[in-house]
């Protein structure tokens, strides 16, 4: 509706001033006086640029023969020229306009050779330019404004695939911590619920502590999933007393899921390097240092730490290893990485913990490797710049 309503307005005002322009001309000697078979070409010629944006080119071809029509009746020359305008425009804007830019160089042509059989001049009398100058101008024009919207629907299209690509590399950055999280206290509740159970009747005291381990393991997974799901489902995390940011669940209701007796918490930090020790005693891996210990960067102890924490869970929970040890090495130049068991190695095609590992690696500009280790079981290798 609102596309018909500025059309209407154009041709109306294209109308206007071709009226305008007809009872204003000057008429010669030889010009016969507009009547109304002059107005009626003026009027057909706007009314016809109703349909300049569906046939530009047919448009331009009615509204130019009606215009060598009026000057052929001997009319005041150039009155009735603004539609003749508003179509050269429409012709060079389109989108598909080979054929209209036919139009619009045979129509010039033709104006051109009538103006110079009306004058008695030679092609390139300066008489001639002020006709040729104009439709030339409404042409670039058309040409300027069809160039500005192709540059801004590129750069839309751009925009949107960059935000694309955004929300799937965010997309993929959560499946890689959701199954980080889940892996790594799925192998931390089966090694400390066997222990639990070898040694309930025997020593109730290491089980109680086994449940311990247990219980905050679960505990630490649920504030990750948390975090995870909340950026998952909307992007955005609730406030939380205190103006600290809280990240919401499925529907809000994931929250409603933890422990009674805790408190709002915010968004837990980027796991580091400090918290293998835990890991290694909730897992029963040995955890081993090269080097002299040193802070690194946060990315490089986060990206380290997961690679560690899956490495870790997949000895735990498919090679049956009885010893898992993990080597960190302090490097001038980055971090060494080597996480090492005696179990009976990876069975199937690689899964997609490692290649979770393998991509956390080369995102930083490391590298990672994971095969059968000599002597059997198996081992992962990489280092990270830092």
């Amino acid at each position: 509706m609102r596309r018909w309503m500025t059309e209407a307005g154009i041709v109306a005002v294209a109308g206007a001033v071709t009226v305008y322009r007809i009872g204003m001309a000057a008429v010669e000697p030889a010009d016969r006086a507009p009547d109304a078979w002059a107005y009626g070409l003026g009027l057909a010629m706007a009314l016809a640029l109703l349909t300049r944006r569906r046939w530009p080119a047919a448009t331009l071809a009615t509204v130019g023969a009606l215009f060598l029509a009026y000057h052929m009746s001997r009319y005041p020359g150039g009155a009735p020229a603004a539609p003749l305008w508003v179509a050269m425009y429409s012709v060079a804007v389109a989108s598909r306009r080979r054929s209209g830019l036919v139009v619009a160089g045979v129509f010039m042509l033709l104006d051109l050779h009538g103006r110079m059989m009306v004058e008695g001049v030679e092609p390139l009398d300066a008489t001639l330019d002020s006709s040729t100058v104009v439709f030339g101008a409404a042409l670039l024009l058309g040409e300027a404004v069809r160039g500005r919207r192709i540059r801004l629907t590129l750069m839309a299209a751009e925009r949107d695939r960059v935000a694309e690509q955004r929300v799937v590399e965010e997309r993929i950055r959560i499946a890689r911590e959701l199954h980080d999280v889940t892996a790594h206290t799925l192998a931390v509740v089966g090694v400390q619920a066997g222990v639990a159970a070898e040694v309930l009747e025997d020593d109730p005291g290491q089980a109680r502590a086994a449940l311990d381990v247990v219980r905050q393991a679960s505990r630490e997974a649920m504030v990750e999933l948390r975090a995870a799901v909340g950026v998952l489902r909307d992007g955005r995390r609730d406030r939380e007393p205190g103006g600290r940011d809280r990240p919401t669940g499925l529907d809000g209701r994931l929250g409603s899921l933890r422990d009674p007796t805790d408190e709002p918490s915010p968004a837990p930090p980027a796991p580091a390097l400090d918290r293998l020790p835990a890991l290694a005693a909730g897992t029963g891996a040995v955890l081993l240092h090269d080097g002299e210990p040193r802070p690194m960067p946060r990315a490089v102890e986060a990206t380290a730490y997961r690679i560690v924490q899956e490495a870790v869970a997949n000895a735990v929970r498919h090679a049956d290893a009885r010893r898992i040890e993990v080597r960190l090495g302090y490097r001038p130049d980055g971090l060494t990485l080597t996480i090492q068991d005696d179990g009976r190695g990876a069975s199937g095609p690689p899964g997609n913990g490692l290649r979770g590992m393998a991509e956390r690696a080369t995102g930083l500009g490391g590298w990672l490797r994971a095969g059968p280790a000599e002597g059997g079981g198996f081992q992962v290798r990489g280092w990270l710049p830092g």
